[in-house]
């Protein structure tokens, strides 16, 4: 269970932590000392999970002894045994999912926005099937998901949605999911029954704090205000506080719904327009292929990470990765760590190759 996981070293970076924490002036700067307290705490928690796993092993192990000491085992002990066993897989798999997120905001919560391609009603009902996908991860995983914008489809589904998914992890885990997905299927729409391809691209971004310093100049910003509705159309209010803010220089569109008041759905707006503008920033920096819209792709042939297909068979494939299910609809009611998992392990060995 080890793996990457230097147990004495993470030991000696938390009692460091909690030396400092100990210092006279240590709150001086609030922002600063928040942060390195919330950083320990994740520091103990990796402690933490490895000392349950070793402990939920432990005790496996001496119930194996017991079965076997047994001439006629105890079903009901052998019941326990495999839920036991069943909690350490996954509570195994969720820890080596946690080693792998070492990227500077892995932490942080997650900016999720689903943006169907062409195609009508067809790609607008995709992208309200990947809408539900995320939800239902999101709440199986404890994560708490608010929308900031909902744009409902002309007849069925969604013109786009932007979701903030609030939790430890929530980026690292999510970041995988960004690009182009594929959807093929026999139409509900077709009268005919024909099979139909649609496309819908997802966008991830982590949620900044204040300890980021990105510079906006308010000339730059075009600000719409508008009437805020929901899932379906329903109203949500009957004033105009929902925000749209176009940054003009490089054309980056958010938009916020979530708050009653003008002035909150604008502060979201300008959070979601920092991590955009940050993390286009950050890849030139680092001169990546891909700008801060993806790969600058269309949203059609060619441009997609993952496949989902079904008709005539049915499979789920990513293609970076080239893993694979044949249990679409687990997937679509959320099962998307053995993904996230294999994502992780790709992004790892592109980093170390061997």
């Amino acid at each position: 269970m080890g793996g990457r996981f230097d147990l004495d070293a993470l030991n000696e970076s938390i009692s460091i932590n909690e030396s400092k924490m100990a210092e006279p002036g240590f709150w001086d700067n609030q922002a600063a000392a928040q942060k390195l307290i919330d950083e320990n705490n994740q520091l103990k928690g990796k402690v933490d999970a490895y000392h349950d796993l070793t402990d939920q092993l432990e005790n496996i192990q001496v119930a194996i002894e017991l079965l076997e000491d047994e001439p006629t085992p105890d079903p009901d002990m052998k019941a326990e045994l495999d839920e036991s066993f069943k909690k350490l897989q996954h509570d195994q798999q969720q820890y080596r999912l946690g080693l792998l997120l070492n990227g500077s905001y892995d932490h942080n919560n997650a900016i999720l926005e689903i943006h169907p391609g062409a195609g009508g009603t067809e790609s607008q009902d995709w992208g309200s099937m990947l809408l539900r996908m995320y939800t239902r991860w999101a709440e199986q995983h404890g994560f708490k998901v608010e929308t900031l914008d909902y744009q409902a489809g002309d007849v069925a589904g969604i013109n786009s949605v932007t979701l903030l998914i609030s939790g430890h992890n929530a980026y690292g885990y999510l970041r995988s999911e960004k690009g182009v997905h594929r959807l093929v299927r026999i139409s509900p729409f077709d009268s005919v029954g024909r099979r139909h391809t649609s496309f819908a691209s997802v966008d991830v971004l982590p949620e900044l704090d204040d300890s980021v310093n990105i510079d906006i100049n308010p000339a730059d910003l075009k600000v719409d205000v508008y009437r805020a509705s929901g899932a379906g159309g329903q109203h949500v209010n009957k004033t105009s506080s929902a925000v749209r803010i176009t940054h003009i220089p490089t054309g980056i569109v958010v938009a916020s719904q979530a708050q009653r008041s003008q002035l909150q759905n604008r502060q979201t707006a300008l959070g979601m327009l920092r991590a955009k503008l940050y993390e286009r920033e950050e890849e030139k920096k680092a001169k990546e292929k891909a700008a801060l819209e993806g790969d600058q792709m269309d949203i059609g042939w060619g441009s997609q990470i993952r496949s989902y297909v079904f008709h005539p068979y049915t499979m789920v494939k990513d293609h970076r990765t080239n893993y694979e299910t044949g249990n679409g609809q687990a997937v679509m009611d959320g099962d998307l760590d053995p993904f996230i998992n294999a994502y992780l392990q790709y992004r790892l060995e592109g980093e170390n190759p061997r």
